[in-house]
């Protein structure tokens, strides 16, 4: 596909990471499916609520399951990351080159598919071994890694903290995220997020966590969606992108 495909389309996928990371993370991220502008979403097959979310996305077949590769979890405290969880050791070439296959074929056993995405968690795959695994795979299986796709740009704007966990106050409301969708480019662009519902001991230790509840308001707000009919952007999901490409090859 090129972007020519499209013409001065202005597509936008809005994919929600964290899938089955708690049962709160997905009730927010299905309801922002159903009532918002939410197209896609990205499994943690590991957590311990994968099968759960699996389950609930059953109802929504138009809602996109892509792979959120998990290799561990860190906190960034008294100046340095610290590991909240750890899978394998990230400079493991080999421990993370199994691990992630593992996680391809796990998330084909509990779906019944490949997926139609990859990224991963705390964005992993930027760095090596990592970022050679995960594009060997999306080579392998013809699906679009976050940030290295030619045709879909990434966007991560949409986010209420620095990359060193500090508030942005005011980054993930409403007058934030139509400003986001004003200014996006032609072509399609994947924007990030993160809602969620964190209740008792649920996403207990991540940095973002009250965040997540303020993001699932923000993506069902009606401005939200009334935006992007008047800036012309159409919503679709990873899988209609893919359709769409096969249609025009």
């Amino acid at each position: 596909m090129t972007r020519g495909a499209f013409g001065t389309q202005r597509r936008l996928i809005v994919n929600a990471d964290d899938f089955g990371l708690s049962e709160g993370v997905n009730r927010a991220i299905l309801r922002t499916h159903e009532r918002g502008i939410v197209t896609s979403v990205s499994l943690m097959i590991r957590q311990p609520h994968a099968a759960s979310a699996v389950a609930g996305s059953r109802a929504y077949p138009g809602l996109s399951l892509g792979l959120h590769l998990d290799f561990g979890e860190w906190r960034f405290e008294a100046g340095e990351w610290k590991p909240l969880y750890e899978v394998v050791v990230v400079d493991d070439a080999a421990a993370v080159a199994a691990e992630a296959r593992h996680q391809i074929e796990e998330f084909r056993a509990l779906v019944g598919r490949y997926p139609t995405h990859l990224d991963s968690h705390q964005h992993v795959h930027l760095n090596e071994p990592a970022r050679t695994v995960a594009l060997e795979l999306s080579r392998e299986l013809s699906i679009p890694l976050r940030h290295f796709s030619s045709e879909i740009a990434y966007c991560g704007d949409f986010f209420g903290q620095t990359k060193d966990g500090v508030p942005v106050p005011g980054a993930i409301g409403v007058d934030a995220l139509i400003a986001i969708l004003r200014r996006l480019p032609v072509g399609t662009t994947e924007l990030a997020c993160h809602p969620g519902e964190c209740v008792d001991d649920e996403c207990e230790g991540t940095m973002y966590r009250g965040e997540r509840e303020e993001e699932a308001v923000t993506l069902c707000d009606p401005r939200v969606r009334a935006s992007c009919t008047a800036e012309g952007i159409t919503l679709c999901s990873f899988a209609d992108l893919a359709a769409a490409t096969q249609d025009v090859q």
